[in-house]
Formats: C-alpha cells, structure tokens, sequence
C-alpha cells in the first residue's frame, strides 16, 4: 500500500512539471539542466514500474510449442451380430418348362392327349407318399390324384396326365398343383400365382368330313354267304356292291353319286360294307337319299329292302338308323344327327336287308357321306 502511494505521488510530480512547462511564461528558454530533470524524472518512474509490476510470459505446454498432434483416444470397436442367413423351406416346387401340347394347341374335339410338365423339387425335403392332384378349370377326363414317385432336392420330374377334349368348341384349361405326404398342397415357383399349373387348349370343330361314296372301294363287303369284292360282278348270287354313278333311278333323276348294294339272292338276304375308321366330329351328320335303279323296262320293279345305317365301336355294333323302301318312284332324303358319338372313333356300316325274296332289290345310296351342314 505504501508503495503504491509512493507511485502515484511521483506521476502527480511529474504531470505537474509537465503542466508548469505548458504555461505562457516569459522565462527564457529551457536550459540544458531543466532538460536533465525531466529526464531524471523519468527514469525513475520507468525503474518504479519495472520492480513494482513485474511481467512473466506464460509458458505453452510442450505439444503446443513443437505442433505435435495430440493423440486421439481409441474408441472400442461395436461387436455386429452376424447376418441371419434364410432358412432352408422343406416342401417347394419349380414349374420348369412345357414338354408335350403347348399352351394354346389345337385339339380336336373329343379326342384324347397327354400332358406332359417339367418340375423340380426347389424344396430341401425329399418327395415321398407325394401326389398330382387336380386344382380348378376343366377337368377333362383326367384322372386325380396320381403318385409322383420320389424325388430327391433338386432332382427334375416330368408329370404326365391323360386328358380327353371336350366336343363342344372353345378354350379349355385344366390347373394341377402337388400335395405332400400330409395333405398339403406345396407352392410352385414360377406357377400361376405361385402355386399351380396348367394345361391350355382350344376345342374347335374342324370337319374333313366322310364320303362314303368314294370309300366304298375301301370297306369291307360281305353278305350272308362270303366276302364280296367290291364292283361285282351285277350277276353275283351271293350279292355285290357297285358303283351306278349318272344312271337313272326311279325317280327319273342320274345323280353323279350312285351306289348301288345288292343283297344275297335269298329270302331275307343281306349284304353289309364295313368302313376304315372315322372320327366323329361334333356337328356332323349322316346324309344320303335312297331308293332304287330304275330297271330296263322304266320301272323300279318289286324292289322291298331294310336301309340300315350302323356304326362299329371296337367289337361292337350298333344302330344309328333304319328305313323301310318299297319302289315308289320317288326316293327318301336321309339325314342322321351324329352328336351321340362325336368325339368318338367308329367304323361306319352300310347295309341293306330283303324283305322276303331278294328278287329286283336293287338298292341305291345317292352320296352317302358325313359332313356338318352348310
């Protein structure tokens, strides 16, 4: 404190000093010695601070000074729980690929094909007790369920079923899937909606049509007596079978199409043509017109026959149609709706029955054929 005091005493002396020496005064300038007290002044308040104040500059730490980088502290490194990995799935399927009717082929109405899909087992379990079973759509004919046999993981599988088309037109489809050991149906990768697949055909009603008239030479003639070769002899007992195309019949007409079936020359006698295979289609009809030859004196005779249209289903025979004619001078239009067999492989069978004595039945067919009706 007292030092202190001293301090400010001597700067008030020497403000003072400096003050008088600002003063107007008529005294002569300042001599050499004024000058040496001003400056003795002011050495001594200089030496004054330098002891009393004294001034240290601080000391920077040693990393500072010499720019070492300060070492940054190691933090633990985060332990990550290792990725899940997917868990194997036991029962699934993988449609592959098509191997028989591709989707959208042409079938004909009625007639039978096989399906035939390409699958792996994309599953880790092996098929065992598994089954092809049908889903929904049509089931056409086939038959469900069916044993798939054993498959191991990854193996490829060709699955096969036997279908049959429908006789109407239009497009048909039939879903399948696979049924495990326990009832359940598996999923499908790459199925519809991932879970089936399918079989996918259009029915369309194509006629070739049948000509019973130009086949002739190819069915099978017999009578009650032997088998007939087909052209006659028109003189032939046990009866003959012959083209009479563009001759008169008893209605005075010459059709282009004449077939002529004459019976064994006997009471009640017979002669049947059994044709080649025929498969029927949906809409055909048996067409024909029958009656008899107009005989030389321009008349038809006593002629009196049984026309019968049947048809052979493997060893069986069976009727589609049977007309009484008598010679009348006019013939009968025939037309015979097929829809009871469509779809079905027949042998169709002409065949014409006395009524009594054979004697002038000279029976005519005029353009048998098959055909859908224009």
């Amino acid at each position: 404190m007292f030092k202190d005091a001293r301090i400010l005493s001597i700067l008030m002396i020497f403000i003072f000093i400096l003050s008088a020496c600002n003063l107007p005064s008529s005294a002569a300038t300042p001599t050499a010695q004024s000058n040496a007290v001003f400056t003795a002044a002011a050495l001594t308040v200089q030496a004054q601070l330098t002891r009393t104040v004294p001034f240290s500059t601080p000391t920077l730490p040693l990393s500072v000074v010499t720019n070492t980088p300060l070492s940054v502290p190691t933090l633990p490194a985060t332990t990550r729980p290792p990725a899940a990995s997917a868990t194997p799935v036991c029962d699934q399927a993988q449609f592959v690929r098509d191997i028989t009717i591709p989707d959208g082929s042409q079938i004909s109405p009625g007639a039978a094909f096989t399906k035939t899909w390409r699958l792996r087992n994309a599953g880790a379990c092996s098929w065992s007790g598994y089954t092809l079973v049908f889903d929904s759509g049509d089931l056409m004919g086939a038959t469900s369920p069916q044993s798939i046999g054993s498959v191991a993981p990854g193996q490829e599988v060709d699955l096969s079923v036997n279908f049959t088309a429908p006789t109407s037109s239009g497009s048909y489809r039939s879903y399948w899937r696979i049924r495990n050991s326990s009832g359940v149906l598996i999923p499908v990768l790459g199925g519809t909606e991932g879970k089936s697949f399918f079989v996918d055909i259009k029915v369309s009603v194509v006629s070739s049509g049948f000509d019973l008239h130009t086949r002739a030479v190819d069915a099978n003639w017999v009578s009650g007596a032997s088998t007939l070769t087909f052209g006659g002899p028109e003189t032939d007992p046990n009866g003959f079978a012959m083209y009479r195309n563009n001759q008169k019949l008893e209605d005075n007409s010459s059709p282009a199409k004449s077939l002529e079936t004459y019976p064994q020359w006997v009471t009640d006698g017979a002669i049947t043509g059994t044709y080649p295979a025929y498969r029927v289609v949906p809409g055909e009809h048996f067409k024909a017109r029958i009656g008899f030859l107009l005989l030389s004196d321009g008349t038809c005779g006593s002629g009196n026959v049984k026309f019968q249209l049947n048809y052979k289903e493997g060893s069986a025979s069976n009727s589609l149609g049977q007309w009484t004619e008598t010679c009348d001078g006019s013939l009968r239009d025939i037309d015979v709706d097929l829809s009871s067999i469509a779809g079905r492989t027949v042998q169709f069978v002409l065949a014409v029955v006395a009524n009594g004595t054979a004697t002038q039945d000279q029976a005519i067919w005029v353009s048998p054929r098959v055909e859908i009706p224009g």
